[in-house]
């Protein structure tokens, strides 16, 4: 009996999209076991996963934003490293640096190579708006090319690597803004906030008694990488890119179909870049929630956290005390989506 290559994909693509459910609920379930609620935090650092890009965790000290991280990293049975970002890090710390060493038995010094904490699948980088600009910006050419450059030597990082940063809010004592052209390589800026109060009472359960609950490995770095390639296979309608391109081009004041909000209170709007990533973060949201297309409800519910670190507002905006998430609001009411 002969059997259709056609067949053994479709046969293949099903196996792998059920796999994908599979590690996605076992994710969630371990994470559980020690985070209680922020389950749009969780969803979007999945999402962030599932499509290889960094993100950002911006939050008050004390709302688990390491823990969370941490959490995630042991879930995915990844190599875990983390970087305490301070006022006197230098950036060998973080990429690594070449020593000499003398060979023993011939006398000979030659130069090593030492590989910084940045050689990790899953890197913490702990508030990274700690420290001075220059530090900062030795994260970007890993975060963007997958690799270090020391002494003129690139060096690959392994695969996958995701950069999940925390940040404490900018108005706090001994915070530096981070570079515009960092800030573009996250896929999310992901805003952690207080808990309600019962997920409080439960934290308070969890955490002053001598339980002591530590996630299990559920997937392989190998799996991670193929489930990148399949979030990447799910398809959208051009309807629908085109309502992610509109959402993105309308946070530009320079636009000539910018709204008038637009107009008054943002300096720059979003790159290509974030309508890139909200395309692609808007098909790791449709394949979590089961579905095999991309809707504009995907579109719409990744806006916020995709575009509100790429819009740069202008000073009558700040004296107005606005805020970028202000501004979204206002697009998306302009934008109504299209009927399905």
């Amino acid at each position: 009996m002969s059997t259709n290559p056609s067949q053994l994909d479709s046969a293949g693509l099903e196996q792998r999209v059920n796999r994908f459910y599979e590690v996605q609920e076992r994710i969630v379930q371990q994470v559980r076991r020690v985070i209680v609620g922020q389950e749009e935090v969780l969803e979007q650092v999945q999402i962030a996963l599932f499509v290889g890009g960094h993100c950002l965790i911006t939050g008050l000290p004390g709302t688990a934003k390491t823990l969370l991280v941490r959490t995630m990293a042991q879930t995915l049975g990844l190599i875990y490293k983390r970087i305490q970002f301070t006022p006197d890090l230098m950036p060998s710390d973080i990429t690594g640096t070449d020593i000499i060493e003398e060979d023993q038995t011939t006398g000979r010094r030659n130069w090593t190579f030492v590989q910084g904490p940045i050689f990790a699948n899953v890197l913490l980088a702990d508030e990274i708006n700690r420290t001075p600009p220059k530090t900062q910006s030795a994260l970007l050419e890993a975060m963007q090319e997958k690799s270090c450059t020391v002494r003129g030597n690139n060096y690959t990082l392994p695969a996958p690597f995701f950069v999940l940063a925390t940040q404490n809010p900018i108005e706090l004592e001994g915070t530096y803004p981070l570079p515009e052209a960092q800030l573009d390589r996250f896929i999310f800026n992901t805003l952690l906030d207080y808990l309600p109060v019962e997920d409080e009472l439960k934290v308070i359960g969890m955490t002053t008694t001598t339980a002591n609950e530590t996630p299990e490995p559920v997937t392989t770095a190998e799996e991670i990488v193929d489930f990148q390639k399949l979030v990447r296979m799910v398809p959208i309608a051009e309807s629908v890119a085109r309502y992610a391109v509109d959402i993105v081009r309308a946070t530009r004041s320079s636009d000539p179909n910018a709204i008038e909000f637009v107009k008054k209170y943002v300096n720059f709007g979003a790159s290509v870049r974030g309508a890139q990533f909200l395309v692609l973060a808007a098909k790791a949201r449709a394949l979590m929630k089961r579905r095999y297309h991309v809707t504009y409800e995907d579109i719409a519910a990744l806006a916020k956290p995709v575009l509100r670190h790429r819009v740069l507002l202008n000073f009558q905006a700040e004296s107005d005390r606005l805020t970028t998430d202000d501004v979204l609001k206002k697009i998306l009411e302009s934008i109504p989506q299209p009927k399905a």
